[in-house]
């Protein structure tokens, strides 16, 4: 694997607990590793200044670190409706912060027991609206959920995103792509039994897919019993090989296809990388 690609991690929980006694030593692995965009979703409304903190003290290791604002459906039970007044106002806060690039992670989870459906929802529709009103692209949760949330989609008139860890059917994948998203794969494609996973990746348009570790969860297959080891995004270059292998083409192919998706889905961030490289041209 060539050193001088480019790697893209579209969805990474680097303010998890289970990083922070680690956090420099972690962000400067994937440094190493060739990783040049992170992006750090929130999931609740009371990380947003820890998030954005995060963001500020680590961006000049990693050029291309963001961030997006969202209420996580899992932990719904933990919020208020008021916070979604919170997160409105972090949202209008951050619009003149080039790391500031969408509106997640937000989405419905129908897999998890003991969430209120009706309580998601309504989390669900009212970041929704927000991300219309901001005219700001969306970071899916969309675990057994895809075709309530294509409902929802369709009802609205938000700018794409990416539908996170994606595993629906072809069809499903075929309507988000439509409705302009990108796709999310990772370490979940590196098992063998991930049959329907790796149908998707061998047969979506290269143009939809994105890579993504959603570290510390969904570990590779090789982490799978490790005591002790976590996922973390130093792992996306191997695991990217794995997903090119799947796709049948070319490490460099791949790194480059997935790079221009994630920044065709997030303009904002395509805007900040633009400006990182060639300052001049972006002026």
């Amino acid at each position: 694997m060539s050193d001088a690609l480019n790697w893209v991690d579209t969805h990474c929980h680097l303010d998890a607990p289970e990083f922070t006694d680690q956090l420099a030593k972690i962000i400067s692995y994937a440094a190493d590793a060739g990783v040049k965009a992170i992006l750090v979703p929130t999931v609740r409304a009371s990380d947003c200044d820890v998030v954005k903190g995060l963001i500020r003290n680590y961006s000049s290791d990693i050029t291309g670190l963001v961030y997006t604002l969202g209420i996580h459906p899992l932990y719904i039970n933990q919020a208020k409706e008021s916070d979604i007044a919170v997160l409105k106002s972090h949202i209008e806060q951050s619009m003149d912060d080039p790391r500031f690039v969408g509106i997640g992670e937000i989405g419905l989870d129908y897999f998890v027991e003991g969430l209120d459906p009706q309580r998601q929802e309504y989390f669900f529709h009212a970041q929704l609206d927000l991300a219309q009103e901001f005219q700001l692209p969306v970071i899916l949760h969309v675990r057994r959920s895809q075709d309530a949330i294509l409902k929802a989609l369709r009802r609205r008139a938000v700018p794409g995103g990416i539908a996170h860890a994606f595993n629906g059917s072809h069809q499903q994948a075929e309507q988000f792509i439509g409705l302009g998203f990108k796709l999310g794969f990772g370490g979940a494609a590196t098992y063998d039994r991930a049959l329907q996973i790796r149908r998707l990746l061998q047969e979506l348009p290269l143009s939809s897919i994105v890579t993504e570790t959603d570290a510390p969860d969904i570990p590779p297959s090789w982490l799978k019993g490790e005591g002790g080891l976590l996922n973390e995004p130093a792992l996306l270059p191997r695991i990217t090989q794995q997903l090119a292998a799947i796709r049948g083409i070319s490490d460099e192919a791949f790194s480059i296809a997935v790079w221009q998706n994630a920044m065709e889905a997030l303009p904002r961030w395509s805007n900040l990388m633009t400006k990182q490289i060639n300052p001049k041209a972006a002026s």
